[in-house]
């Protein structure tokens, strides 16, 4: 799923959703790559049951909310309209303004495991189900994609 660089209408930031197709499943291994910008505020990934748009009541088996500002990445998820408790324990903040990052989100069992750059970053414990439910990924924010797959 390579992407091409789409016309910007003058602002820094980038959106980009795309289907995962069959929804998620243990396994399933996503991959974000891209380059932040020089001056970021924020960044955000996540895992939805709805493409359409992230302000309607679907789901959201992970959503990651990284700012750059605090060096802190708050992990929560929405069911059934309510968003739960946030996560916000980190070990290190993996990304630096102006250089490149490959983010990994592999889909296991029990939770999802975020990898950064090949290093394991946090886990996030599945809160919504069926796993299959989920078939968007959604990511926006300051940066510049250059791989979703």
């Amino acid at each position: 799923m390579e992407k091409g660089m789409a016309e910007k209408d003058n602002k820094e930031n980038e959106e980009y959703v795309g289907e995962i197709k069959g929804g998620l499943r243990p396994t399933m291994r996503l991959v974000v790559m891209g380059i932040i910008n020089k001056k970021p505020q924020s960044m955000v990934v996540s895992l939805s049951s709805d493409p359409v748009d992230e302000d309607s009541e679907g789901d959201v088996g992970l959503q990651m909310k990284v700012n750059f500002q605090n060096k802190a990445i708050q992990r929560n998820a929405r069911q059934a309209g309510s968003w739960g408790t946030s996560e916000n324990t980190l070990a290190y903040f993996p990304f630096a303004a102006g250089e490149p990052f490959k983010m990994e989100i592999v889909c296991e069992h029990q939770q999802f495991r975020i990898l950064v750059d090949g290093q394991p970053l946090c886990g996030f414990s599945h809160r919504v189900s069926p796993l299959a439910s989920l078939t968007a990924l959604r990511v926006s924010g300051d940066l510049l994609l250059t791989k979703v797959a």
